[in-house]
């Protein structure tokens, strides 16, 4: 990890119009998603709802910023243009013949490359008729990130706006997943710096503060049990609860601004 002032200082800061050609590819992304949130339901195999992801980044112009990518532990490049999480799966499950069946949830990752620059954003949809349990996990995590939304602003430092994230998390009985966080964003998905959903004094190296051009992807993912995590299976990809209880996950990309923050995934 870079020092604190220096992860600030390596990021890759935006100008206004890179920021409107990153809109672009947040329009798209938000498109995408919509999309998934109409078509989920009952019956429906997370690999139909990544062939319709396709054909709409593709109709688009855009480019699938998932596939291809690799992972140290994966035994293989990420073969879909979205991460379908089941379930306890908390993050890049791989689209299949599984059929999503009532009471399940399925967390949507989807990113995009348009005009040469990325858009990531995440939702998790319930399928059907939900427990009220699972209403109110999905709930705080998208409350998560509307902390982070309303909290960003220039000069401020990452860890204020993680640490309010973090107890409304855990004063609903959840759990932040630790051995994941978000990422800055731009000609390339990963970008400096590394964003956490979670303060913890002992890992002040993560944080960093945010500068005016600065665009980060925010995903808090939280677990409805204990926030430890591991892999599915031998192919290094889904990550699943330990406990096997269900997770949610949700992002958007955003950018800091002299004025506050700017959500270039939401569409507008």
């Amino acid at each position: 990890m870079r020092g604190i002032l220096r992860r600030s200082e390596t990021a890759k800061l935006k100008s206004r119009e890179e920021l409107e050609l990153m809109r672009k590819a947040g329009r798209l992304v938000h498109g995408v998603l919509v999309r998934m949130r109409e078509m989920a339901r009952p019956g429906l195999t997370t690999a139909e709802l990544n062939a319709e992801a396709d054909r709409l980044i593709a109709e688009a112009g855009g480019e699938p910023l998932f596939r291809g990518q690799r992972m140290k532990h994966a035994r293989f490049p990420f073969p879909a243009a979205l991460c379908t999480s089941v379930n306890d799966e908390v993050v890049h499950g791989i689209p299949s013949e599984r059929v999503l069946n009532e009471g399940d949830v399925v967390s949507i990752d989807c990113g995009v490359r348009l005009g040469g620059y990325c858009g990531d954003a995440a939702t998790t949809i319930p399928i059907g008729k939900v427990s009220a349990e699972v209403e109110r996990l999905l709930r705080v995590t998208e409350e998560a990130l509307d902390i982070a939304i309303h909290e960003v602003r220039p000069k401020r430092w990452w860890s204020e706006v993680a640490s309010q994230m973090q107890r409304h998390v855990e004063a609903a009985g959840f759990s932040v997943v630790r051995d994941f966080v978000g990422h800055g964003i731009g000609k390339e998905m990963h970008e400096e710096p590394k964003v956490p959903n979670y303060a913890d004094a002992r890992e002040r190296r993560m944080d960093f503060m945010l500068l005016p051009g600065l665009v980060i992807a925010v995903e808090p993912m939280v677990n409805m049990g204990t926030a430890s995590v591991g892999y599915a299976d031998k192919t290094g990809w889904p990550v699943v609860t330990k406990d096997g209880r269900y997770a949610a996950h949700f992002e958007h990309t955003l950018a800091v601004t002299d004025r506050g923050v700017e959500v270039l995934t939401d569409g507008h």
